[in-house]
């Protein structure tokens, strides 16, 4: 069975365009191997695709993404951890110096979370997964009268502050952010606007980008 007919066009118009214009770069690329400084931890949401949003070039974001953009703690027991493995591979071999959590609005992880749905299979590996925001929700508290919108972007912001909490259980990364070697950002896009918040590390609410942008 061939590919979608839509990712067929998209190619051709990556190779007769993108490609065309970066060919210097690709070959490059593919020689010296990749050097990105910024790790992006970002959701499996079609939508909020972090190298469109930050108009990146090739090779210059090392990308992880999962449902509701998420990390575990640190917990070396064995089994597969897929982020973890690459947050290992993006701190102690690329050696990135900042580390993005972006998350965003109209999460539908969160949503499941929050509204406690029923399980999508037998295994149900989404609500385990999802149950990574538990400590997030506990710290804000039960939703009261507020608005199912407001509880929701609340627990979405929530959640990555929880996520970078999750970032510094793991030793070696938290002595190189201890020495300064390595800078973890929070960030929060809007589907609907685009505006993209960050987190200010001190008053801990969110704050349009242009005040608080990631810089090398």
């Amino acid at each position: 069975m061939s590919l979608p007919a839509r990712l067929i066009e998209g190619y051709e118009a990556f190779r007769s365009g993108r490609l065309a214009a970066e060919q210097d770069r690709y070959r490059d690329l593919a020689e010296q191997g990749q050097s990105p400084e910024i790790m992006v931890i970002g959701c499996c949401d079609s939508r909020v695709s972090p190298e469109v949003i930050f108009d990146a070039r090739p090779g210059e974001l090392f990308v992880v993404r999962n449902v509701a953009n998420l990390v575990p703690p640190y917990s070396p027991d064995g089994t597969y951890h897929g982020v973890s493995a690459a947050l290992e591979f993006g701190v102690g071999a690329l050696r990135v110096k900042h580390i993005v959590v972006l998350g965003h609005a109209r999460c539908g992880g969160v949503r499941a979370f929050a509204e406690d749905r029923a399980p999508l299979s037998p295994g149900d590996f989404i609500g385990k997964w999802m149950s990574l925001i538990a400590p997030a929700a506990d710290k804000l508290g039960p939703r009261g009268d507020a608005p199912p919108a407001d509880y929701l972007a609340r627990l979405e912001q929530a959640s990555i502050i929880n996520t970078l909490g999750n970032l510094l259980t793991f030793p070696g990364l938290r002595k190189l952010i201890e020495r300064g070697s390595v800078a973890l950002h929070g960030a929060y896009f809007a589907v609907a606007t685009g505006e993209l918040l960050m987190l200010d590390q001190q008053s801990g609410q969110f704050v349009p980008a242009a005040s608080g942008a990631v810089r090398a």
